[in-house]
């Protein structure tokens, strides 16, 4: 709360701040205008492109990082169209979360950012300070907002349009703003040299880049400062620098915050990259200055600081993606050593323990990144992976809510001995584990999905549903299994008697039950032998209650159970057919089309992810 507090302080500081240096000058005024408008155009531009692709962002992807080198191509395209490379990097880091491309082709496509990186700066200083862009800008304008009448793709395409007019204006703000704030910012007089001059710059570079989420938008003012003569090519380039690494400082941030190893460890490689390539360009500043004079005087470009400032940065990006092109595999193989998976935290069930303990940790969702909200596609992915977690914690706690170690869930033939023995002093509260490793996770993925706010198509649409309907029944059967296990713990508990056994005949069928849907789920076989075991196990499920029952009258006409105990029975035989019905249906849902099909496949892992003590 007092973080909350501070927070707000701290903005309507900077807000004050702001306006109080917009009333005493214009030129910054203008400065601070132009680099909004460029921002919000880089906003347009993202928005109108992740629109436009829609559902075909998969298949795009796929098809565009199938190979390393294609996924370079992928990460150059990208920064050229967003005009960002921390903005494509931090696209990336959510789609590898949800495993729409994978961290190798995720690397490339770093490499590819941070080449496409080049391309803005290369135009703009093409373009040269003479040229504006404002007259081109403004019919733009006009034929983007006449797009948003037509229909959802052709709104999108407008929104692309508003963005390059937004970003056109931008710039010549910038450049007017420079030339009447720049007067009284004069850096050429700085006469720190060497080492502590540059380093410095490079700070500056770094830190603006930071604060702009933008390393194009830190290039471009520097380009502006640069062509208005308030900077010097040596302390350009070493900006420049700093702009790279600040890039990754934002892309680690990021990547921290999600709980999803995949994109830790792409924004661990993405700051490995940025780091060892701006440091090895800050080693070498003294010989890039002197290969870009030499390359630019044939040209006759000796005297254009904005073209050896975009030829810099273009030589050293080169130079760090030669470096670690070699190297992508080895790295992708390092970084996988050294951020493992996580484990789910190990858990001391109250009830269990001699002494007070502290309340364990709740379990929470693992792949629900905030980043994949900018994807139809990464946000289906990341609702799949988080379903599958789901489904397998449902599992546990459902074995563990018959008194059950999870172990049991893998073998064909259980365990009579334990079958037979009576709880555990104390018990597997099923309730516990429902509050502490199910409710977190399901009221995560609930949240998660009612942020999304993109525009989908019908397939994607009736995903949603499934994917919401897949998650309730996976708690409706850790529910039933809560329900059940009150009974059962009190009649497993006492002596030996008929209605003891057939507690233990309904504990041995759902466990086998659970085993065999848990097989089911882990199965590659061809759909029509897969539907064919599913019809054989509801088979099973029918003859089990059928028999059951049977069992049960009879042994009240024998006088072996009276009302009450069969009453029991009964209701708990309907929780028992009820839990496999909603497994059951979970498995559906991920037979019905390709899209759906990973819904099943929640028994994939082979460790228990509740461990108790």
């Amino acid at each position: 709360m007092v973080m909350k507090y501070l927070r707000w302080v701290m903005v309507l500081l900077v807000v004050m701040g702001l306006i109080a240096s917009f009333w005493f000058s214009q030129g910054w005024l203008q400065l601070c205008a132009g680099l909004a408008i460029f921002l919000f155009g880089m906003q347009c531009l993202e928005e109108g492109l992740r629109q436009l692709a829609g559902s075909k962002l998969e298949q795009i992807l796929g098809r565009s990082t199938s190979t390393a080198f294609k996924s370079l191509l992928f990460g150059v395209g990208g920064t050229l169209l967003l005009q960002s490379s921390t903005l494509v990097s931090l696209l990336t880091i959510a789609f590898i979360s949800t495993g729409l491309i994978q961290l190798a082709g995720g690397i490339a496509i770093l490499f590819g950012a941070n080449l496409g990186a080049t391309s803005g700066i290369w135009l703009l200083a093409l373009a040269g300070q003479n040229l504006s862009l404002s007259p081109l800008a403004l019919p733009l304008l006009v034929f983007g907002v006449l797009a948003g009448f037509f229909g959802p793709r052709s709104k999108a395409a407008g929104r692309i349009v508003l963005g390059i007019a937004f970003i056109f204006l931008g710039i010549d703000q910038i450049k007017d703003g420079f030339a009447s704030f720049g007067d009284g910012l004069d850096m050429t007089g700085y006469q720190e040299g060497g080492w502590r001059g540059a380093l410095l710059f490079t700070a500056i570079g770094m830190a603006i880049t930071v604060v702009l989420q933008s390393s194009h938008a830190t290039l471009m003012l520097t380009l502006a400062a640069l062509a208005g003569g308030q900077l010097e090519l040596s302390q350009s380039l070493a900006i420049a620098i700093g702009s790279n690494i600040g890039s990754s400082v934002t892309t680690a941030f990021v990547g921290s915050l999600g709980g999803n190893r995949s994109g830790q460890r792409l924004a661990l490689a993405h700051v490995l990259f940025n780091i060892t390539t701006g440091t090895l360009a800050f080693c070498l500043l003294g010989p890039l200055t002197w290969l870009v004079h030499t390359l630019a005087e044939p040209m006759g470009l000796g005297e254009n600081s904005l073209i050896q400032l975009a030829m810099f940065h273009t030589l050293f990006n080169a130079m760090g993606v030669a470096l670690f092109w070699p190297l992508q595999g080895r790295l992708a193989l390092l970084l996988i050593r050294w951020l493992p998976e996580r484990s789910e935290p190990q858990v001391l069930i109250t009830e269990l323990a001699s002494e007070k303990v502290a309340e364990p940790e709740r379990t929470r969702a693992r792949y629900l990144n905030e980043r994949a909200l900018d994807s139809v596609d990464a946000a289906s992915g990341a609702v799949v992976q988080e379903l599958g977690h789901l489904g397998r914690l449902s599992l546990e706690v459902i074995c563990h809510a018959l008194y059950l170690p999870v172990d049991q869930l893998a073998r064909a033939h259980a365990d009579e001995q334990l079958l037979q023995a009576k709880p555990t002093q104390g018990g597997f509260d099923a309730e516990h584990l429902y509050q502490f490793h199910i409710k977190g996770v399901y009221g995560d993925l609930l949240s998660f999905m009612g942020r999304m706010e993109l525009p989908m198509d019908e397939a994607h649409q009736q995903f949603w549903v499934s994917c919401q309907l897949a998650a309730l029944q996976l708690v409706d059967a850790v529910k039933d299994a809560k329900h059940l296990q009150k009974n059962l713990g009190h009649y497993l508990d006492a002596p030996p008697s008929a209605v003891r056994d057939a507690y233990v005949e309904l504990r041995r069928h759902l466990l086998a039950t659970l085993h065999e849907v848990r097989e089911l789920a882990r199965s590659d076989m061809p759909d029509e032998m897969w539907q064919s075991r599913l019809r054989w196990l509801d088979e099973q499920a029918a003859s089990f209650d059928a028999r059951f029952r049977q069992r049960l009258f009879a042994e009240v006409r024998d006088g072996h159970l009276d009302g009450l105990q069969t009453s029991s029975l009964m209701n708990d035989l309907g929780y028992v057919s009820r839990i496999f019905q909603s497994l059951r249906n979970v498995l559906m849902l991920g037979s019905e089309q390709a899209l759906f099909r990973e819904l099943r496949k929640f028994g994939e892992e082979q460790e228990s992810l509740i461990r108790l003590s």
